[in-house]
């Protein structure tokens, strides 16, 4: 099952070889209509019908959004629910791509329109010892049914594998994000990214560390249990259903990884680190790889991506 709807895409083919591809350097207009984003979100009162009379009632609360091109439904939402509309996801990137050097790569429409989302190259990258690239991404997303405030997340893209790792900025968890109560200003959330472009220096200084950072075995299944085990009921009571990761990333990190064997990888925090990233992107189960790219993106793998790269990070302190 595909929780993508409809996207364009640029360059390399996607996770899941769908999408409408396009040149490099597209107008947004071309981006919109590609990627499906070219409708609107529209709301009305919602309302219903008493069983007894048959009496039609407002329920002045709530409303439902709809989209404007099929009328389906999206969702129920607050009346103080603050829409971000396609044309906005895409629109956000114009002066990034006009005169900041920004390419988009990637935007799409999720959930038959709840979930929208753009992704563009920022033009930082760092080459590891073997040629191991990673590019840096602006990543820019939003959900009409609550599921996702508006979500603006620089990423790093590890070429060889694919694997994605959020950037923080500085001491915060690596987003701003905007609720649906607030009005959504692009202007202002790209100047609170603005630190964001300077820190792609820390970022890299950090990946060369862990790169440089050779680990024991015993090193390594500390990382790994730290990481990987969720408490259940217990204090010391480890989930069982992580036995299956643990064995899957250990395996990933002695040889059969993406890059794995590469010098900056090889017995190092980095590619251990990478292993965990792996193993989210690829291997953790899901329903389709949809579901996974979602869940790595914005739900637990995301989470489970921040707590790696914290634990990594404390191998080089």
């Amino acid at each position: 099952m595909h929780l993508v709807q409809s996207m364009a895409y640029a360059n390399e083919t996607p996770w899941h070889g769908l999408g409408n591809r396009l040149a490099p350097h597209q107008p947004l207009d071309v981006w919109a209509q590609q990627a499906g984003m070219d409708w609107q979100i529209e709301s009305a009162d919602v309302q219903y019908t008493d069983n007894g009379s048959g009496t039609l009632h407002a329920f002045p609360d709530q409303k439902v959004l709809y989209r404007s091109d099929t009328q389906s439904p999206l969702s129920v939402v607050s009346k103080r629910f603050r829409v971000v509309q396609p044309a906005e996801i895409l629109e956000f990137y114009r002066d990034l791509t006009e005169v900041g050097g920004f390419e988009l790569e990637t935007a799409g429409v999720l959930k038959e329109g709840r979930k929208l989302w753009a992704l563009a190259k920022t033009g930082h990258s760092a080459r590891l010892k073997g040629g191991d690239e990673v590019k840096g991404y602006l990543l820019l997303a939003t959900a009409c049914d609550g599921t996702l405030a508006t979500t603006a997340q620089f990423t790093s893209i590890r070429v060889v594998c694919n694997n994605t790792l959020a950037i923080a900025l500085g001491d915060n968890a690596g987003a701003v994000k905007v609720g649906h109560r607030s009005q959504f200003d692009a202007q202002a959330v790209k100047r609170q990214l603005g630190i964001a472009i300077s820190s792609w220096d820390a970022f890299m200084t950090r990946m060369k560390a862990l790169a440089a950072c050779k680990l024991s075995d015993a090193s390594v299944e500390r990382y790994l249990q730290r990481v990987l085990t969720e408490q259940a009921q217990g204090a010391n009571d480890p989930a069982p259903a992580n036995a299956r990761a643990f064995n899957t990333v250990a395996t990933l990190f002695s040889g059969k990884g993406m890059g794995s064997q590469l010098t900056s990888s090889a017995g190092t925090a980095w590619g251990l680190l990478n292993s965990v990233t792996e193993y989210v992107d690829h291997h953790r189960r899901a329903r389709s790889s949809d579901h996974r790219r979602d869940g790595a993106w914005f739900g637990q793998g995301a989470s489970l991506k921040q707590k790696a790269w914290d634990e990594a990070l404390k191998l080089v302190a």
